[in-house]
């Protein structure tokens, strides 16, 4: 048994797919499948049922898979330590986001972050929660900004700020003439929704009381594509504050911008990684730093100070 077959092993247990696990790996596919079947004849157990569309561990597999991913994080750990002794210190860092926080506040976060840590080179990516959790657990990612709470085992959790949601109207709409709309009236109007996979798409749902009724055909993969769909008259969506501010759609042609009745929605977004991450606490501080540098959209997590287990620090 070796450590890159485990790593293949994990590999095929996150995409659920042979052919994407190999790319994942940089390696061919009868290379990987070879791999694995060599592990599973070590262990003298099957690992995956592939008599599903989706290659799915087997219950034997489930529970190997869980000593698995703890032995490949724990190498990836001790490579980073090394990489670090012999450089100095953290030299880059892999940061994920989720697709409805990376265009509007990532190019604020970068310039905060290369302030206060101007040494650390920054390598992005924005994707869903679901898969910025997977790549996280596989050693893919370092860090990632998502929307709390995350359901996900040895994870070191800062919340970093709030953001409010608000109502995306088309210019002229009755709901339009309110200075603020209670959320429950974007059902009735039409509410438009992301598509399957973004976390925004299940909080529109329960606060708007939507469940059952949104359009089914008329979904977005993007809230730029949102904001002009209800632009061009054919509905009303839910928008967060820094998405509806400048650095998002305001002031587009077409579109009204209105707050929600109190209590507002809102949603939490921190950072997020592996327990056992080698740089923990810079990442800390990183996280302190963002939030003493918010932009004005938004305010400082609420839970903050119950997550911030560390006495602050001079960021190297």
């Amino acid at each position: 048994m070796t450590l890159q077959e485990l790593r293949y092993f994990v590999a095929v247990a996150d995409t659920g797919h042979f052919a994407r696990a190999a790319e994942r790996c940089h390696v061919s596919q009868p290379t990987l499948s070879t791999q694995l079947k060599k592990l599973e004849d070590y262990l003298g157990v099957a690992l995956f049922d592939r008599s599903l569309r989706r290659v799915t561990p087997t219950p034997a597999g489930r529970e190997i898979l869980r000593a698995a991913r703890a032995i490949v994080a724990e190498a990836e750990r001790i490579r980073v330590l090394a990489h670090a002794q012999g450089k100095g210190g953290l030299e880059s860092l892999r940061l994920g986001a989720i697709a409805t926080v990376a265009p509007y506040y990532l190019p604020h976060a970068l310039t905060v972050l290369r302030g206060s840590f101007p040494r650390i080179r920054l390598l992005l990516r924005e994707g869903l929660t679901a898969g910025l959790l997977q790549a996280l657990a596989a050693g893919d990612l370092d860090a990632a900004l998502v929307a709390l709470p995350v359901e996900a085992e040895d994870l070191e959790v800062e919340p970093l700020f709030d953001e409010t949601f608000v109502a995306a109207l088309p210019k002229g709409h009755p709901l339009a003439a309110r200075r603020t709309v209670d959320p429950k009236a974007l059902t009735a109007a039409g509410v438009l929704l992301l598509e399957e996979g973004h976390c925004l798409r299940e909080q529109a749902l329960e606060i708007c009381g939507a469940a059952g009724a949104a359009s089914e055909e008329l979904m977005a993969t993007s809230l730029e594509t949102l904001a002009h769909m209800v632009a061009g008259g054919i509905g009303c969506t839910m928008l967060p504050a820094l998405a509806a501010g400048p650095s998002g759609v305001r002031g587009a042609a077409g579109l009204e911008i209105r707050r929600f009745k109190r209590p507002v929605p809102h949603r939490t977004i921190g950072l997020v990684w592996r327990r056992r991450y080698p740089h923990g606490d810079t990442l800390h501080d990183m996280a302190r730093c963002l939030r003493q540098g918010l932009p004005a959209d938004v305010s400082a997590a609420r839970s903050a100070s119950t997550n911030s287990r560390r006495p602050p620090r001079s960021p190297s």
